[in-house]
């Protein structure tokens, strides 16, 4: 029976360099103290923070000293956790960085009530003066946009205190699913015996044989139907927390707070949600469409992540997967390109699955570490495609570094998601466009509608979820499990339309989506993907004044707020036209899609012979 490998197991070569970071856990240990000693210094500014240039001046040097240790130690310690939650060192680093900082965050927390009682006018005549205030300027105003949020330094201490406490729901979520979860053991299509986990789960769901991919959907969610109690607990109480949080800030509800720091119009995302609605259709034809060539009487929700061709998936290994990602990506320019081989020749990417590493990829970098991929690579279309999109995330962090200085090089999450994403679209053209095999274009295709499927129909349905869960808890209704589960399953009827089966295991999805401990953060997947569809269009086409507008883009970090970086390349988010236009293009896709099969009847698909 195939089973998941031990850490141990792995070579080297395929397992990120944390030695960048830190050469030893001693040298971790060493900072650590450096930073507890360091932080010290905070409290003498307690009283006089503004009534001086100098003291201004020096508290930003202290704060930018104290930034780099942290960033430094929280990285180290939170990469090497992720690669084996069940390593207890990196447990108890983790919580130990985590409860210094937030240690240090509750000495820091007089900044806002005496930043808020300072005529801006003096802070502004320090800037003539002083390098370093003039750098935080910017910083400066855009924080007057919160006085009216901002606590007293005694009540923000006890926020600082009880932080932690208050979101170690989403921890006890993370520990519970990724570190202690077995799914037991399916039949694969061979009759072999396998052990099912999160990270081989889209496999076999995308199986050819209908038992396998059936077993593996009422595999994973039987495990988190047993654990629907305690999972619910987790949720509402990060809801309850998020909620009690916002209203010490004086926020009317959770979802304007979460998009009140970048600047969004709340209508962007009811726009979002309003603009799928109306082009729900477009989906409903890519399912018929699927049912008509599954041959399926009825399909089921487990039959919608297969493909819908006789022939086997083509599998890449790692290395062939690099190569053809950075040939796609050939369109962003040389520049580009050096920076991202570098990122994999400097071994900043953990690869394969392993016993204990957490699920799913993300790209983890900071001003003061270098951005580490970690992936579950499986060889199969969409696991390329996961390199691609993560190194979009990246590449976006270097650029943003390199371009910036530290106060306004962490961009915003609202375009993080349109890097990424657009690199997934190059490498989906690219593909189409130079695969000499119609299987493996109709692979991609099928891949490529199944990724807008996911990303802009998926996520807002998640999206509108939440914002329905947050509602019920602002206004004082109760969320038992029996509630979430009905929602949820009535939310997916609503989306899957009525030629789909919606299967009774699907009420308990929602137990395995993660982001949602980020509250309102599953929109911008959806957004994100609406406009990076119109950017990869104009790169891949050649428009190279437009790619170079595209490159300033990824410079440009948190100079601005992130609608009017987009709004430099001609995208309004706060207008439907750019949700609806991307989806004209899925629905473009799919007749793209449905013509090549129709061809491969004929034996010829774009001149290639079958």
């Amino acid at each position: 029976m195939k089973k998941q490998k031990t850490r141990s197991e792995i070579s080297d070569k395929y397992k990120w360099d944390l030695t960048r970071i830190y050469k030893t856990d001693e040298d971790w240990n060493n900072d650590f103290n450096k930073l507890k000693e360091l932080s010290k210094d905070i409290e003498k500014y307690e009283y006089n923070l503004f009534e001086s240039k100098d003291n201004l001046e020096n508290y930003l040097i202290l704060s930018e000293k104290l930034e780099k240790l942290e960033n430094k130690l929280e990285s180290y310690a939170s990469l090497h956790q992720s690669e084996d939650a069940t390593n207890v060192t990196y447990q108890k680093m983790t919580n130990d960085i985590t409860d210094l900082v937030m240690k240090i965050n509750e000495k820091d927390s007089f900044f806002d009530e005496l930043f808020y009682k300072t005529e801006f006018s003096k802070i502004e005549e320090y800037a003539k003066e002083s390098e370093i205030i003039n750098l935080y300027l910017e910083v400066f105003r855009r924080k007057l946009r919160y006085k009216d949020h901002y606590l007293p330094k005694d009540k923000e201490k006890l926020v600082s205190k009880i932080l932690k406490p208050m979101y170690a729901s989403g921890e006890i979520y993370s520990m519970l699913t990724d570190a202690e979860f077995k799914f037991g053991n399916i039949k694969d299509e061979e009759g072999n015996e396998v052990e099912l986990t999160e990270s081989n789960f889209s496999n076999y769901l995308a199986s050819k044989n209908r038992r396998v991919r059936e077993d593996a959907f009422k595999g994973i969610y039987k495990k988190y139907g047993e654990f629907k109690n305690t999972i619910t607990l987790t949720y509402t109480s990060d809801i309850d927390a998020s909620i009690a949080l916002n209203k010490v800030y004086n926020f009317d509800s959770v979802r304007k707070s979460s998009l009140y720091s970048d600047n969004i119009d709340i209508k962007v995302y009811d726009n979002l949600i309003d603009s799928v609605h109306n082009n729900l259709d477009k989906l409903f034809k890519y399912f018929a469409l699927k049912k008509k060539l599954l041959n399926l009487d009825e399909i089921h929700l487990y039959d919608l992540y297969t493909k819908v061709i006789d022939e086997d998936e083509k599998n890449y290994t790692y290395e062939e997967a690099k190569e053809l990602v950075l040939k796609a990506l050939n369109p962003l320019g040389e520049d580009y390109l050096e920076k991202a081989k570098s990122i994999f020749d400097n071994r900043l990417v953990d690869v394969y699955n392993n016993i204990g590493k957490r699920g799913g990829a993300f790209s983890s970098g900071t001003y003061d570490t270098e951005p580490y991929m970690l992936l579950n690579y499986e060889g199969k279309v969409r696991d390329v495609s996961t390199i691609a999109h993560e190194l979009g995330h990246s590449m976006h962090t270097t650029y943003s570094n390199l371009a910036n200085p530290r106060p306004y090089s962490n961009y915003r999450i609202f375009v993080a998601e349109v890097a990424s994403t657009v690199n997934e679209l190059l490498l989906a053209f690219y593909m189409l466009d130079n695969s000499q095999s119609k299987v493996e274009k109709l692979l991609i295709l099928n891949e490529l509608l199944d990724n807008y499927k996911a990303t802009i129909y998926r996520q807002t349905m998640f999206a509108e979820f939440e914002k329905e869960m947050y509602r019920r808890r602002e206004n004082e209704e109760s969320l038992s499990h029996e509630d979430i589960e009905k929602y949820y399953y009535d939310l997916n009827k609503l989306y899957f339309g009525k030629d789909v089966v919606v299967d009774d295991e699907i009420k308990y999805e929602w137990e395995r989506i993660p982001h949602f401990y980020t509250a309102f953060y599953v929109y911008k997947y959806a957004t994100s993907m609406s406009a990076a569809t119109y950017i990869a269009d104009k790169i891949y086409n050649g428009d190279t004044k437009f790619r170079d507008k595209y490159i300033e883009f990824l410079k440009s970090g948190n100079s601005k707020y992130p609608v009017d970086e987009l709004k430099d390349l001609g995208l309004d988010m706060t207008n439907e036209k750019v949700v609806n236009e991307a989806l004209d293009k899925f629905a473009e896709l799919t007749e793209k899609f449905e013509d090549l099969l129709d061809s491969q009847k004929d034996g010829e698909v774009n001149g290639n012979k079958a």
